[in-house]
């Protein structure tokens, strides 16, 4: 989610001021919650996003191969320990907070007229819009109708009939360019303000390199949504991927046999 925003500066200090403001001690008790906002948003819930998108790109192999991954996920030790310890408690933490956040930050556009403050404002929106979907994703995919833990081969099928839906569709999309866009800019933020990249022209360089990444994960998510919905080979997927009836084996050769006159070589 977005950071607060700065103090307002002096029209003489404006038009030279482009730095990110670091985050000190001094700036109050909200220190402590702002630095493990900020942290937060980078570990471990940026790491969770991009190994959401990673598993996400198995629906590219299609129906089973997106259900086996699904069951790998939850094949893992102390898997429900470690989906509220380092998923859903992070992510409500940064999300409420960063609520907060924005609700109080000023928009500065009209003060700061460079790209950045946009961004910044863009960043705030963004989180908002990752915010709402998210809440909606995690009930509709992991608490309500058919239950993946228990039923994985029935995540493609689960994905790609709410995808039906002309509406969510466009949430998923506009969410999907939301949510790396807030991500990458997010690791241009920390970055800054963690003093990891001292400088303006470090700045610009791995701003650079997060424009990059940024573009590449949603690239990958959009790839995702399309196997879903776009591609012919699995449209219509089985409510259950991975049931025996529904994986496809590959046909047994035929032999001939002496046994079965109707076949070349038998018995006449």
């Amino acid at each position: 989610m977005a950071t607060s925003a700065p103090p307002i500066p002096s029209h003489a200090t404006v038009r030279g001021t482009k730095q990110v403001q670091p985050l000190h001690p001094d700036t109050g008790h909200s220190f402590l919650w702002h630095k493990l906002h900020s942290l937060s948003g980078i570990v471990p819930i940026g790491a969770f996003l991009i190994e959401h998108i990673l598993s996400n790109a198995e629906a590219l192999g299609g129906p089973v191969a997106y259900g086996r991954q699904v069951q790998l996920l939850n094949s893992l030790p102390l898997v429900r320990v470690l989906e509220w310890a380092f998923i859903f408690i992070p992510l409500a933490f940064h999300a409420l907070y960063g609520v907060f956040i924005a609700v109080r930050g000023r928009a500065t556009v009209n003060v700061y007229p460079w790209a950045g403050n946009w961004a910044y404002l863009t960043q705030r929106i963004t989180g908002l819009i990752a915010f709402a979907y998210i809440v909606q994703h995690v009930w509709r995919q992991r608490f309500s109708g058919v239950m993946l833990p228990e039923h994985p081969g029935a995540a493609f099928h689960k994905v790609q009939v709410e995808l039906h839906n002309p509406w969510m569709l466009v949430l998923y999309i506009v969410a999907m360019i939301a949510t790396c866009f807030h991500f990458s800019y997010g690791i241009w933020l920390f970055a800054a303000k963690w003093g990891i990249t001292p400088g303006t022209r470090a700045r610009k360089r791995f701003g650079q390199i997060c424009a990059v990444f940024g573009t590449a994960l949603c690239i990958l998510g959009l790839a995702s949504i399309y196997a879903f919905v776009g591609n012919p080979k699995y449209a219509d997927a089985p409510d259950d991927a991975l049931a025996p009836s529904a994986i496809t084996q590959p046909a047994a050769a035929v032999t001939p046999s002496s046994m079965n006159p109707a076949q070349p070589g038998g018995v006449q």
